[in-house]
């Protein structure tokens, strides 16, 4: 297989519609192990519109450039309640690769 898969982890805001089945948001991601590019991605928000959102947003992303642009990115574009759980989820996600790398090379 020449994929990883791996989840990053945030706490939600209260007063939001995910609230109610998570007390946490996990972005998901997929990512091609020889040129760490996220192949696909998706998150626990509860639109499949925010879903796709995200999906769009990493997809194509080369973990080799970090996480600082995405970021961003999620910060400017998102502007639903969950952004700064998206933004704080994205970095545990960077992190939790970037272990994986130090540990598999």
């Amino acid at each position: 297989m020449n994929t990883v898969f791996i989840a990053g982890h945030a706490r939600l805001p209260s007063g939001m519609a995910a609230k109610s089945i998570y007390e946490t948001l996990t972005i998901t991601a997929e990512i091609d192990k020889k040129y760490s590019v996220v192949v696909a991605a998706n998150c626990t928000l509860a639109t499949e519109h925010g879903r796709h959102f995200v999906h769009q947003l990493l997809r194509g992303h080369s973990l080799h450039d970090g996480i600082d642009e995405p970021a961003a990115i999620m910060k400017e574009h998102y502007l639903g309640k969950a952004g700064n759980a998206l933004v704080s989820a994205l970095y545990d996600l960077y992190r939790q690769y970037e272990h994986y790398r130090e540990n598999h090379h």
